[in-house]
């Protein structure tokens, strides 16, 4: 059995997430958002935590048990993964998958994604046994159909549909070996 933290689980690839693993009975889901009010119905059968990933303390309360941090926010990114990062060393939690951006690694770095570099920097930088996942702009298609691509070499295509995220985060935590250490751009194939 795995627990998971899913942080920032009102957003819109997490609610996905938490639709596919809700019934999954090695998975034990731990959903922390700024808002629980903003949580689907279907979220009964999780624990809830309503808290901010500004503040490391009730960062810690949550993380304690897990075995996985999923995080998928937005906003002041670089202070929030410092303290997520922070919560995770604190509390022995090893495994954080984490959603960053497309273009991170272009010169020059335009700056709207200056902290989703942020974000991926510091979490490559904690030694903890990280995924980053660097998904192109996202579509609403009901469809599951992705390509992976390592750090260094080019990003390809120019969409994902978020059910194609979703899943790809879902096998990781299922999986958790699967892309150890790694920062991968995330596509639709030939899109």
């Amino acid at each position: 059995m795995k627990n998971l933290l899913i942080i920032g689980a009102s957003g819109g690839i997490a609610q996905i997430v938490t639709d596919i693993l809700v019934n999954d009975q090695t998975v034990n889901l731990t959903l922390f958002a700024r808002k629980a009010n903003r949580l689907k119905s279907q979220t009964s059968k999780c624990k809830i935590i309503e808290g901010d990933a500004l503040d490391k303390e009730v960062l810690k309360t949550a993380m304690n048990g897990q075995d996985i941090v999923y995080v998928n926010l937005a906003g002041d990114l670089e202070r929030m993964t410092k303290n997520i990062v922070a919560a995770m060393q604190e509390t022995g939690v090893k495994k954080i998958i984490a959603i960053s951006s497309i273009g991170i690694y272009d010169t020059p770095l335009k700056s709207v994604l200056v902290p989703y570099r942020k974000l991926a920097d510091a979490i490559e930088a904690s030694g903890l046994d990280y995924t980053i996942l660097r998904p192109e702009w996202f579509s609403n298609a009901n469809e599951v159909d992705y390509e992976t691509t390592q750090k260094g070499t080019p990003e390809k295509g120019s969409v994902i549909s978020r059910k194609s995220l979703a899943t790809l985060i879902t096998e990781i935590i299922k999986s958790p070996e699967q892309f150890k250490k790694q920062n991968l751009g995330v596509n639709k194939p030939n899109s």
